[in-house]
């Protein structure tokens, strides 16, 4: 099922049940009911509840936005350490320059069109893949230099694998969700509260309130789908992008 469809019915459910229990809830109250005779403590508590949800919702957003963020970045340091492996290693001669790239290539060209999509649905890295970054680590590190030039860029090269493989065990990290089961619930139950103590101001069946009731509760489903759908950098709508592999090494088309 698309994303996108999962937030509309998410939302559409969540402004349909809000206003079912408005109305509902309207057509228990007494004709001589006052309105206004809502306790002004009452108003308080549930302004202040609404403050702290949205700092809490605040502070998820920007935790997941962040893990997406360095999730990406790691992506970035990955292609840009073989990029460096493939430009430093010109000074090398043609036939090992030649199978250090090709090997290079064949690793991207895996990441980019096989391993990305495994990492989306199961949420782990391939041993296939590793095997092929090994495969161009032994490339450089078993070539004996021959020149001073040579020498020279041998261990730049070793020290750029080395990144790569860093930043592919940092992308292996990434894979999972990150926000804690507890967190979870606190966000859900936090929604539930804020939304429910709507009903505690005598929202009437005008279709101002009815509005601004259901635009309050879908607001709250749209920003709950959010922080799902960056939670799992790799894995759904707003996801970590294989980009930087294209981008930097576009050989492998």
């Amino acid at each position: 099922m698309s994303e996108w469809l999962v937030l509309t019915i998410a939302m559409a459910a969540a402004c349909a049940i809000v206003l079912t229990i408005v109305v509902i809830n309207n057509r228990r109250v007494a004709d001589d009911d006052d309105p206004t005779e809502t306790p002004d403590v009452l108003e308080y508590m549930t302004m202040m509840i609404g403050v702290i949800y949205a700092i809490v919702l605040g502070l998820a957003i920007a935790g997941v936005w962040e893990g997406r963020g360095a999730a990406q970045e790691s992506v970035r340091q990955e292609a840009q350490a073989l990029h460096e492996v493939s430009a430093r290693s010109e000074v090398y001669p043609a036939d090992v320059r030649a199978r250090i790239r090709s090997d290079i290539d064949t690793y991207v060209s895996y990441v980019v069109d096989t391993e990305w999509r495994h990492m989306t649905e199961e949420g782990t890295v391939t041993d296939r893949g590793t095997e092929l970054l090994n495969r161009v680590r032994q490339d450089v590190t078993l070539y004996a230099p021959k020149t001073d030039l040579e020498g020279q860029a041998y261990q730049p090269l070793v020290d750029q694998i080395a990144a790569a493989d860093d930043a592919r065990n940092t992308r292996a990290q990434n894979t999972e969700a990150t926000m804690p089961t507890i967190v979870w619930f606190g966000l859900i139950t936090g929604a539930l509260i804020t939304v429910g103590l709507i009903f505690t101001l005598q929202i009437r069946r005008t279709p101002r309130e009815l509005l601004l009731a259901g635009l309050f509760s879908v607001m709250i489903a749209f920003l709950l789908f959010l922080i799902w759908d960056l939670d799992a950098p790799f894995g759904h709508g707003i996801a970590a992008t294989s980009d930087p592999f294209v981008d930097l090494l576009p050989s492998r088309d």
